[in-house]
């Protein structure tokens, strides 16, 4: 993580450094684009081993809700915090985003809590580290069933946001009331963030898993009417439920990951749920170019739906734990 972080450091810097010189062509920006994209992608592989490490296991699900919460802010703020930066320099946003990763990285070697357990090197080839990753996921079958039907879901839901989008546009909403639909979405998923700990006390695991599950139904109202605030109102609704879903998922799937696994398990997680969820607004696209609002809408509500039924039915989601199990005996 703290390598991670450096890298990032540095390719950002480079690029507010050619900014401020007016150098930067578009070559270098892919370049910058690429190299901070692979810090992240091991930053974000390696960070969920951590939260197990320094986390006791009956607050992982807090933990998590925390971190959701921490996200939702970024996503939603982090935007029009962009646009302000840019509109005084150029340059601006990028020499603030390096000295984050800086800070970052400070804090990293700030901490003093072993990140992971004492344990000798693994010299087994890449690829067979990622299948006992994805067999131990395979054979835990709550697990499997989260990451499917969850990464399914970011299908639906990556689709969705981009048809508020287009169908917003081809409504005849300006670009501002677009993008206040969108942000409502986002700010959905902060209040789902903040109270997340409120549902965890409320409502039993079995539940939580539906609720965000069940909330695909909302869609189907645009069917009845088009409009693309109803259609906004329904993923907001998704946005709520998401994050509390995610703290509970998260949370087990950490606890019950052994430690020298957790980094295979969420790798084979991410990749399932980032091909999954890359997939949605191509269709998305391909199918409202073919079709009306309404059919592309209820052809994703239906897959939606499909997922509700699923986690209904599902043994391993019906026989979830209570978040009480997760605290070893």
């Amino acid at each position: 993580m703290i390598c991670s972080d450096a890298v990032r450091v540095v390719a950002i810097g480079v690029l507010a450094g050619l900014l401020l010189n007016d150098d930067a062509v578009f070559w270098a920006i892919l370049v910058v684009a690429f190299v901070e994209g692979v810090g992240t992608t091991f930053f974000v592989a390696a960070e969920p081993g951590v939260l197990r490490a320094v986390v006791p296991r009956l607050q992982l699900p807090a933990a998590a809700g925390a971190r959701e919460a921490r996200r939702s802010v970024v996503r939603l703020g982090g935007p029009p915090l962009g646009g302000a930066l840019f509109g005084l320099s150029r340059a601006l946003p990028f020499v603030v985003d390096a000295a984050s990763y800086a800070f970052s990285t400070l804090s990293l070697l700030a901490m003093r809590t072993p990140f992971e357990e004492e344990r000798s090197r693994d010299e087994t080839p890449l690829r067979t580290r990622l299948a006992e990753g994805f067999r131990f996921m395979w054979h835990q079958p709550f697990l499997r069933t989260t990451a499917f039907v969850y990464g399914i879901g970011n299908f639906v839901a990556s689709a969705m946001l981009l048809l508020i989008v287009v169908i917003g546009r081809r409504q005849g909403l300006s670009a501002g009331e677009v993008g206040v639909l969108s942000a409502a979405v986002g700010v959905g998923t902060l209040i789902g963030s903040l109270a997340s700990p409120l549902f965890r006390r409320a409502l039993s695991i079995r539940t939580i898993l539906l609720l965000e599950l069940w909330t695909w139904i909302g869609c189907w109202s645009f069917v009845i009417w088009p409009r693309t605030y109803v259609l906004a109102a329904a993923v907001t609704l998704f946005g709520v439920a998401a994050p509390v879903t995610d703290s509970v998922v998260i949370g087990h799937r950490l606890a019950v990951t052994p430690d020298r696994l957790v980094g295979r398990v969420e790798s084979v997680r991410t990749t399932i749920s980032l091909l999954v969820g890359a997939i949605g607004p191509l269709l998305a696209g391909l199918v409202l170019a073919a079709t009306s609002a309404r059919t592309t809408v209820a052809v994703f509500a239906a897959v939606g739906l499909g997922l509700a039924l699923w986690g209904t039915l599902s043994p391993s989601i019906r026989a979830a734990p209570s978040l009480g199990d997760l605290e070893p005996g």
